[in-house]
């Protein structure tokens, strides 16, 4: 892996590394928004100091040395010189303010998950194994307030208590995803963004749909849960391989 210019001076470096890796990643899949869009991810154990993009900044340039760390309990967070977009702080702060189970936190408007979101039913079947890898996992937000200040953030919060629920298809919106680590959680956006672009596209073809048995799905996801090796931390070890591989400046 490369290596930061100066490691003594920017702590959580480890963690910097893999969410860099994960906004270049989103970027190159097209699962970004211009310069929207963020990654959260707790360091403390309270889970309320997190670490998250800076304002403005497009997924394809971020660095690990550029992440913001932020107090999500400091109100003088939208005052500091480097604040975050206040969209972000109102989201990933309330999130990460209430719900101490989403270390880190990702949200995008990517085009089939936000497809889904936009239809009148915005449940995904488990029309495959993809699809059943969230059977009884989302949870639908059909409340849409605008834009994700501190009060929207705070009501999105609420929606997350079931620790079992690690999916958000926001209505209207996009799609946000909760997990324990950065890969889990990149994986998950993954998996969800790919399932959502099947169903959509089954959709497409106007046939009926060969939807599975609830226990099956059931049975499927629990399995993928409880699978034997951890394919997300392997995931993105590859991906960082990949980028290291080709010079990449995300671990700088």
């Amino acid at each position: 892996m490369n290596a930061p210019t100066d490691p003594a001076n920017i702590t959580h470096w480890d963690a910097r590394c893999d969410l860099a890796a994960a906004f270049r990643w989103t970027a190159r899949l097209n699962l970004h928004e211009a310069v929207a869009n963020h990654f959260s991810y707790a360091v403390d154990d309270s889970g309320t100091r997190f670490l998250m993009n800076p304002n403005l900044r497009h997924f394809a340039l971020i660095r690990a040395s550029d992440l913001l760390e932020i107090d999500a309990e400091d109100p003088a967070t939208l005052t500091r010189p480097d604040a975050p977009d206040p969209t972000a702080w109102g989201l990933h702060g309330g999130i990460h303010r209430a719900c101490p189970q989403a270390r880190c936190v990702m949200h995008v408007h990517s085009i089939h998950a936000t497809v889904l979101a936009s239809l009148a039913d915005s449940r995904l079947p488990p029309i495959d194994q993809n699809c059943a890898m969230f059977f009884n996992r989302t949870v639908i937000d059909s409340a849409y307030g605008g834009l994700a200040f501190e009060d929207e953030g705070a009501r999105c919060a609420r929606l997350l208590t079931d620790p079992k629920v690690k999916t958000m298809i926001m209505g209207n919106h996009g799609v946000l995803v909760i997990g324990d680590t950065i890969a889990e959680t990149f994986n998950r956006l993954y998996y969800f963004e790919r399932a959502a672009e099947t169903y959509i596209r089954a959709l497409q073809t106007g046939r009926p749909l060969r939807i599975l048995p609830d226990e099956i799905a059931e049975k499927t996801a629990r399995e993928l849960e409880d699978y034997p090796v951890d394919s997300a931390a392997a995931h993105l070890r590859d991906l960082r391989e990949i980028l290291d591989r080709e010079g990449s400046d995300y671990a700088t």
